[in-house]
């Protein structure tokens, strides 16, 4: 199943004249790449840039906006050289739903094919999943800020990850024909993988479906849903944390009771985030021996997709001792 996403048809925006300009990954910007024949591709973290470069592969040069755990994409502000990528791109990779929503002010004027990857994960508002492929639909009105109820952190579910790699696939088909049988290779390839990593998921559901477990913030849910996991987290506290404000009292207490009673397998967390309520959950956790689990928002420099992954689900099912 695919979802087709829009794309914008405005006029350019020629206002910046950055020149040569090169993201942390090595690619050039978008401007470089009429010359040497290759498809300029801009996304907005290193999860999504580097599905485009496994995909794309000698064919496009790939920038990723955020490739370091230092930035926070929930607060990033984009750079004069980031509206230059953007407005210079092919095709913008993008995950929506409210975590990157700079990139829709970066988006404003540029005539690049968008891939928004939120929309294509099964939970999303009002998702409309066909069954073949079509051209892009006019969008108007996208509006990914923080949409109520919706975990926007979809790059943890694995199987919405495989409908978007069809879609980049596709999608640089239709801007380079002469690599469509590249970009169809390298991306079943990856599909490959990703089914794998599906399967990999089914069996540690067998094992651990209906074990309790605290997310203190929403970054692992996908995950912990796609191998069964029961969320006891009391109500309030994930949200609090992804929003930066304080956790009331009330619910920490909660929390830190399910801990202490021992009615909790694991705590699973954001590496890259979290506060003194956090850390106090994490420090019970550790006192009674409930295993805590960090995951982060981003790969590492060394690792792709299927890989990072792979190693989450690895350190859950250690976590969990299955």
């Amino acid at each position: 199943m695919t979802r087709r996403l829009p794309a914008l048809a405005l006029t350019a925006v020629a206002a910046l004249t950055l020149a040569g300009c090169s993201s942390a990954d090595g690619a050039t910007t978008a401007g470089e790449t009429a010359e040497d024949g290759t498809v300029s591709v801009v996304a907005s973290t290193n999860v999504y840039g580097n599905l485009a470069a496994s995909i794309g592969g000698d064919h496009v040069e790939v920038t990723s906006l955020i490739d370091s755990a230092a930035k926070d994409p929930h607060s990033y502000s984009a750079t004069a050289r980031d509206r230059l990528a953007v407005q210079n791109a092919d095709l913008v990779i993008e995950n929506g739903g409210g975590y990157d929503s700079f990139m829709d002010e970066l988006r404003e004027g540029s005539d690049a094919t968008v891939i928004i990857a939120a929309e294509y994960a099964h939970d999303y508002p009002d998702a409309v999943i066909e069954e073949e492929p079509e051209e892009h639909a006019e969008h108007e009105g996208d509006d990914h800020d923080h949409i109520e109820g919706f975990n926007e952190h979809v790059w943890f579910d694995v199987h919405t990850i495989t409908h978007v790699v069809e879609q980049i696939a596709a999608d640089l088909t239709a801007i380079d024909p002469e690599g469509a049988a590249d970009y169809e290779a390298n991306a079943a390839e990856l599909i490959a993988e990703l089914g794998a990593i599906e399967t990999e998921q089914e069996a540690l559901h067998e094992k651990v479906e209906g074990d309790p477990v605290i997310i203190t913030e929403p970054l692992p849910g996908p995950l912990a849903a796609a191998v069964g996991l029961d969320d006891v987290t009391p109500e309030g506290f994930a949200s609090a944390v992804e929003e930066g404000n304080d956790v009331a009292p009330a619910v920490l207490l909660d929390a830190l009771t399910l801990i202490e009673d021992g009615n909790v397998d694991a705590v699973l967390s954001n590496a890259q985030t979290g506060g003194a309520e956090t850390d106090r959950v994490e420090e019970a956790a550790k006192d009674a021996g409930i295993p805590v689990v960090g995951f982060t928002e981003l790969l590492a420099s060394d690792q792709s997709y299927a890989e990072w992954m792979r190693a989450a689900i690895t350190d859950l099912a250690a976590a969990l001792d299955k």
